[in-house]
């Protein structure tokens, strides 16, 4: 894992908890996802090199970010990382957002455009396909936890130790690759609380943003219409579940990049959503992407 250490920023309501990771003269913006924390980005930090210092905050509702309190939702997420680039980097810089933190970055882009040199957006970014029929008659807890599954599931459950939080991650079926990495990432999601330790993620913050695409249907394509920077779109070809269909369809990449002139678009083979940022081989070609363009 890449040298760390801590700071706050401070954002409306409160302070933003930021893990830095490196101490090189390039920064670079790392945005987590729906359930994820600041730590999900250390691999990826790794393969940056000696050059880089990635910046990680954990967004309002999670890690030690946990007690800001709402609104949640894009914007709000974006107007933070705006803080956090305006207070600890030197705009403006590359962000990478992974899943979640890809619809963050797409917006934070559209609204700070002198922030943002250009966004590496891996498994996400690109609008999510909607469920048929009306969307009125969608019922949001219901998509959210169908696509989360178990990443949900575990925000009300108590884990009486340590080992049967990380044995109910082993059992996940996206994860494939267990290592320190990993094991530091659960670690760090977790808080202790009477009967033994549960995660810091707060679900209220998880189903508000999740429902956002569905009850806002029109953000993030407007916002992806109005960046100004190159973007470079990074697919894993397997899901949330390593079921063996990506989150985000090829159409719809495709559909995109027809749209956007300066969006590339690559698949890294034999990864899963998960596996892109916190394994090696996905990790690596993200890191690619952010320092190569």
């Amino acid at each position: 894992m890449a040298d760390t250490d801590h700071q706050a920023v401070e954002v409306t309501g409160g302070h933003l908890h930021v893990t830095r990771f490196g101490s090189g003269a390039r920064a670079v913006l790392g945005i987590h996802g729906i359930t994820a924390s600041s730590m999900s980005m250390a691999v990826v930090a790794r393969h940056l090199g000696p050059d880089a210092t990635l910046v990680a905050p954990d967004l309002r509702g999670r890690g030690p970010s946990a007690g800001l309190p709402g609104p949640y939702g894009m914007r709000a997420h974006a107007a933070d990382c705006a803080a956090v680039i305006a207070a600890l980097c030197d705009p403006p810089v590359v962000v990478l957002g992974h899943s979640m933190g890809g619809f963050v970055a797409v917006v934070l882009a559209a609204t700070h455009p002198e922030l943002v040199e250009r966004l590496v957006l891996a498994d996400g970014g690109l609008p999510l396909p909607m469920p048929e029929g009306a969307l009125e008659d969608i019922d949001p807890d219901e998509v959210i936890d169908a696509v989360l599954g178990p990443a949900i599931e575990r925000l009300a459950v108590v884990f009486p130790t340590e080992a049967s939080y990380f044995d109910f991650w082993r059992a996940h079926p996206a994860m494939e690759e267990w290592s320190d990495d990993v094991e530091a990432y659960l670690r760090y999601d977790l808080q202790p609380v009477e009967g033994g330790y549960r995660s810091r993620v707060i679900e209220a913050a998880v189903r508000t943003d999740g429902a956002e695409q569905i009850i806002a249907p029109d953000l993030i394509p407007q916002s992806l219409r109005a960046v100004r920077c190159p973007i470079h779109f990074i697919g894993a070809p397997r899901g949330l579940l390593n079921q063996p269909s990506p989150l985000i369809p090829e159409e719809v990449v495709r559909q995109w990049q027809g749209e956007l002139p300066d969006l590339r678009a690559d698949v890294v083979e034999d990864v899963n959503h998960y596996t892109l940022v916190i394994g090696e081989r996905g990790a690596t070609e993200v890191a690619r992407a952010v320092r190569e363009g």
